[in-house]
């Protein structure tokens, strides 16, 4: 459980109807196999013991004993182990017949959890045969030993810093109320379903998006085992489609009638760092519940998860151009909208050939455009100095005029030599004076230009760069309003390609596809034989790695271990360990020391999950220390 990943199984025995023997048999060869896979979590079907379609053999006592003969076998199959182990069957309490969960570990039946909502409608009679379960667990006897049995109860797991996790069965996750709702509210991290869903057209994709939002509404894993070979087929079907959700993401699913037990490994640490995240989320009654205490040795979870090197950018074709029209589409209103407040006619827009300011300027377009706007009351401004290249002064201007702006051509080496005599800077020093120089003379000219125009300087600086501080104070990082303060700088790269791809504008389609292939440079040192001599990722290192760094410590919370550990292997093949953690260190190192630059940022658009707006997402002091996220880095 290190790092707080603990290893699911949902696992769908193929049984007999009506014999506990052999159903034993089979629950406990899955037991082994999901043991050996590092296992902790086990859940099989509803009723898989005797299976769930025996109808009225449920009332036959020689099948109920056989049921319970059938437990003591699969009980003593998990001594040895510390898994918590999920089996249904049905089981009889004060004359009356419930539908079950027994929950094992270690050879011990440490409590049965009955089933609260009983179906009995469309193909459903099951409340022939069994009574609701109730909340309030009471004393059972089982083998001479009193074991809780009740809907509240919780298995407490001291590993993985503390975690909890409730049953509840089927139908109850189809109830308006179910169980898990309270189960989550007062602690559990993890929910077990033992089902036994049958399959009817369509309802696999139903039953998908109950697990799915089950999950993501209560903030926990949900581990859902749904019977399937081997039940009757005298009117039904069962697919054994097993799932494993995550808040609200799957993580793993068996493929219809394909007999499939899936795993996963389910993050509890991202589970609390949500549930501490959201102010929503409140505690429920812990106190009327009955809390198992359940040991499990802490172990490095063997992990089969995997997690997308670009978590900002979806890896489905379909789905990464509805985020880029989205995204666009966020960018665009929020800067109408403060046109039509401030009342502002022009814009301006520092242009460098770069992807940055190519997107600001697409964005700005298709602002005014909505605005009813004309497309030449936006003045394009490119700015050469010391370390512009012909490539991205060209690319600068086709853009503009491309897309029917006002292009004005400002060249900007004799004010910053003027500049530097002034302030007894050599043109020989090519220091971060010398690089600064440039970036706050630009932006005292786009300020300029605003002013007579009546305009707003429109920011350009994306996410990525604000989080790594990669911006001049009060040179490119400040504006009137900063479009790309959103975006992480691995998106920026797919809205431009998606507007190239859907402009229907072959001339501004081939300026675009330039741009995208120019090498992401600040241009502050002069050319070398005429191409750019100052690679940014040279210097602060890769944005996709940043990126991976910035996502998983702002909206996971992960820590420094963490997040090395889970880069290494979703980077394999392509960065070796000592250049992630030498990258990470930089991450760190530059997240903490550069706050006061976002602290004072001007207003820009949220458009996803994690943002750097001192308004909005990120309250964190400008004067934060950072030794102890370095201290663990250096560690690694």
């Amino acid at each position: 459980m290190k790092h707080g990943f603990i290893k699911t199984a949902a696992m769908t025995p193929k049984i007999r109807v009506a014999d506990p023997e052999y159903n034993a048999k089979e629950v406990c060869r899955g037991i082994g196999e999901a043991c050996a896979k590092g296992a902790k979590i086990i859940v099989f079907p509803e009723l898989c013991l005797t299976g769930y379609t025996c109808g009225d053999l449920f009332l036959q006592e020689l099948l109920l004993n056989g049921a319970k003969d059938a437990l003591r076998t699969v009980a003593d199959a998990t001594e040895g182990s510390d898994a918590l182990v999920f089996v249904g069957l049905p089981l009889e309490k004060d004359g009356k017949l419930y539908d079950a969960a027994a929950v094992l570990q270690n050879g011990e039946v440490l409590a049965f959890i009955p089933k609260k909502h009983i179906p009995s409608y469309a193909e459903f009679y099951e409340t022939r045969h069994f009574t609701p379960g109730c909340g309030k667990a009471e004393p059972y006897l089982f083998d001479g030993k009193e074991v809780p049995f009740g809907i509240s109860i919780l298995f407490e797991v001291d590993a993985a810093g503390g975690f909890a996790v409730g049953c509840e069965i089927c139908e109850d996750l189809w109830a308006p109320c179910s169980p898990s709702v309270s189960h989550a509210l007062a602690g559990a991290l993890v929910i077990a379903n033992l089902s036994a869903s049958d399959e009817t057209v369509g309802k696999d994709d139903y039953r998908k998006l109950l697990v799915r939002s089950s999950s993501a509404k209560q903030i926990t894993g949900y581990v859902y085992a749904s019977a399937g070979e081997g039940e009757s087929t005298q009117d039904l079907v069962f697919g054994g489609h097993n799932m494993i959700a995550e808040n609200g993401v799957i993580l793993a699913q068996a493929g219809r009638f394909a007999a499939q037990n899936i795993y996963a490994d389910i993050d509890i640490h991202r589970l609390k760092h949500e549930r501490r995240r959201m102010s929503t989320y409140t505690p429920g009654n812990r106190a009327a519940y009955t809390i198992v205490p359940v040991h499990m040795e802490e172990e490095e979870t063997p992990l089969t998860r995997s997690f997308d090197i670009r978590p900002f950018v979806p890896s489905d074709r379909a789905q990464r151009d509805r985020r880029c029209e989205e995204i666009l589409a966020i960018q665009t209103y929020g800067l109408k909208k403060r046109y039509e407040h401030t009342g502002a006619k022009s814009a301006v827009i520092g242009v460098s050939g770069g992807l940055d300011s190519t997107l600001a300027l697409l964005v700005t377009v298709r602002a005014f455009d909505l605005l009813g706007l004309e497309r030449r009351c936006i003045t394009a401004v490119t700015m050469p100095c010391f370390g512009t290249t012909d490539r991205t002064y060209d690319n600068a201007c086709k853009l503009a005029q491309t897309l029917g702006a006002e292009l004005r051509q400002i060249d900007i080496k004799e004010a910053v030599t003027v500049h530097f005599k002034d302030v007894g800077q050599s043109m020989d020093n090519r220091d971060v004076t010398y690089e600064n120089g440039q970036a706050r003379e630009r932006t005292q000219i786009l300020m300029d230009i605003a002013n007579s125009t009546g305009g707003l300087v429109i920011g350009t600086g994306d996410m990525s760069e604000l989080a790594l501080g990669w911006a001049t104070y009060n040179g490119d990082h400040m504006s009137m309003y900063g479009v790309n303060s959103g975006v992480p700088k691995t998106l920026v790269r797919h809205l431009v390609q998606y507007y190239a791809d859907t402009c229907d504008n072959a001339e501004l389609r081939m300026v675009l596809l330039d741009v995208l292939d120019t090498p992401v440079s600040p241009e502050l040192l002069p050319p070398v034989n005429g191409t750019i001599s100052q690679r940014t990722e040279d210097l602060v290192g890769p944005y996709e790695l940043h990126d991976f760094f910035l996502y998983y410590m702002l909206r996971c919370g992960f820590e420094p271990a963490k997040i090395y550990r889970i880069a290494c292997r979703s980077f394999q093949g392509i960065y070796d360990s000592s250049v992630i953690k030498k990258w990470l260190k930089t991450f760190y190192r530059r997240f903490f020391a550069q706050q006061f630059k976002r602290s004072c940022l001007p207003d820009g658009p949220k458009v996803g999950s994690v943002a750097v707006s001192p308004r909005g997402d990120l309250r964190m002091p400008s004067d934060a220390c950072a030794a102890l996220w370095l201290a663990q880095a250096e560690e690694l």
